[in-house]
């Protein structure tokens, strides 16, 4: 990788005032944050919907995955398009055109009357959500250039990248409990209306001074291998590992993004310029965000099993257990961007944080049958929010830190399909390697309650010990990756993050 430093720039003079977003930026954040909190937060908040959605409208077991997997599929694949096209056609209206299509997804689903209603409206979400998450992360970039002002923006930003699944449960606990599944659905358009309010009157259209033609090859390799990619994952939730629809996908995939990744080489006007993730400090930055999304899996999904089934918590419990997760992580990622970044450098931050989270799910798979929330759960999860908040804000910052204004969309969109696809890993790779070990737990044992209860909680520390150790890999690599020291703050940087 090239060995130049990743700028992050201080911004020109003449910069506030010329640029009209400069004087209303904070509230231009609180929109951009609502609008991700909105994007991040619908994978669990239906989730914990599910069981009750499946008995209102009929579906099967084998139908209920679909529900996620359509989202997942229609956003991880769209988000590198998404990206491009609002870097092409503007950010304000790409932010726009996609909340409006997220609430109207939203809204048919929560009207949904039958099973495909339901996946079509949950695939339209995930198609809007591929326009609009790119689009906020870059309007986040390129608003705010002060550094210091930058840290605070990011580590909000960060916190809600990395604490909206938690809110998510949450949420998704208190609508379903006090009101019905529909509400998981129809919150969103209450998000949605606001920030199109506050898209509206607080942002301004600017049009790309670089309007190259869209890269079509580029984007169908792009979203077909990521498309293959994904539901290989996904499929290996219900199939073994060595039925075709799970190979056979993660194969295609693999080498269609192998195909992208060459011929953006020889593109003249590339989806996804390699200058962006070709930077040491760049790349490291997307493989941190990528490890630490498959590592987040086993907590929340395995944690929230955990402590439904065995320590009995219903659903709003369950969601208010994970608030001192999402307080830590949001106390270390404003922190992190805002006051250590700038002093320290990704490579030290990235890294510890990576090892504090490990250490934690560690812990975490101390768990046993006497364990209660406040002795085995409580500590550890407050530890693996200070850890996913020292790595997740810095990796999301330094990420789109540098980047050309018009690569500003593509980077932000590059950084959500690292989380998604490693989502997408972690679901397929901590269910199958915890399902495993609950048979092979039982096998040839008679089955009592006391040993159910036995197998499913050693299924869920072998998960937390899988993601521990994916977390300390993280840290290991990206340590190794990152350069050292604070990136150069050039004057002369690309015009991109001046605005």
């Amino acid at each position: 990788m090239p060995s130049s430093s990743t700028a992050i720039a201080e911004p020109r003079a003449g910069t506030a005032t010329e640029d009209p977003h400069h004087a209303r930026r904070w509230l231009i954040l609180v929109i951009i944050s609502l609008a991700q909190l909105m994007v991040v937060l619908d994978a669990t908040v239906v989730n914990i919907a599910l069981p009750s959605a499946q008995h209102a409208l009929g579906f099967s077991n084998d139908a209920r995955q679909w529900v996620v997997t359509a989202y997942a599929l229609a956003f991880g694949s769209l988000l590198l398009l998404g990206g491009r096209v609002a870097d092409l056609f503007g950010r304000k209206y790409a932010l726009l055109i996609g909340l409006a299509g997220f609430a109207i997804a939203s809204a048919v689903g929560g009207a949904a009357n039958g099973f495909e209603m339901l996946v079509i409206a949950r695939a339209a979400q995930g198609v809007f959500g591929a326009l609009l998450a790119p689009a906020a992360l870059s309007l986040l970039t390129t608003t705010f250039t002060d550094l210091k002002e930058r840290g605070r923006a990011f580590g909000i930003f960060g916190a809600i990248a990395g604490g909206g699944a938690g809110i998510g449960l949450l949420l998704g606990g208190v609508l379903t409990e006090y009101l019905n599944w529909r509400w998981s659905m129809y919150v969103n358009i209450i998000f949605a209306a606001v920030a199109l309010v506050g898209g509206f009157t607080l942002l301004v259209h600017r049009r790309s001074e670089h309007r190259p033609r869209l890269d079509i090859p580029g984007t169908i390799a792009a979203s077909a291998g990521l498309f293959a990619l994904v539901y290989g994952f996904s499929n290996a939730e219900t199939h073994d590992w060595s039925a075709p629809l799970v190979w056979g996908f993660l194969a295609a995939g693999a080498v269609l993004l192998t195909g992208f990744v060459l011929w953006q080489r020889r593109a003249e006007h590339p989806l996804l310029p390699l200058r962006v993730v070709l930077d040491r400090n760049r790349g490291g930055s997307y493989l941190a965000v990528f490890l630490l999304g498959i590592g987040m899996f086993a907590i929340f999904l395995f944690l929230t099993y955990y402590l439904q089934q065995n320590l009995g918590f219903s659903p709003v419990s369950s969601g208010l257990a994970f608030l001192p997760m999402i307080g830590a992580l949001m106390i270390t990622a404003t922190a992190a961007t805002s006051v250590l970044l700038p002093r320290f450098g990704p490579k030290p931050l990235i890294g510890l944080g990576m090892l504090i989270a490990g250490g934690a799910m560690f812990w975490l798979s101390g768990i046993d049958t006497t364990s209660t929330y406040a002795s085995g759960v409580l500590f550890p999860l407050i530890v693996a929010g200070l850890g996913i908040g020292l790595a997740m804000a810095p990796a999301m910052n330094v990420a789109t830190a540098g980047v050309d204004r018009h690569d500003a969309g593509v980077a932000s969109a590059t950084v959500n399909t690292a989380q998604q696809v490693g989502g997408s890993i972690g679901t397929a790779l901590l269910s199958s390697i915890a399902a495993n070990t609950l048979s092979s737990f039982t096998a040839g044992k008679a089955m009592t309650p006391q040993l159910m209860t036995e197998a499913a909680i050693n299924s869920y520390t072998t998960a937390f010990s899988l993601a521990g150790a994916i977390f300390v890999f993280g840290a290991v690599v990206c340590y190794l990756l990152l350069k050292r020291g604070v990136p150069a703050q050039d004057e002369n940087a690309p015009a991109a993050v001046h605005v």
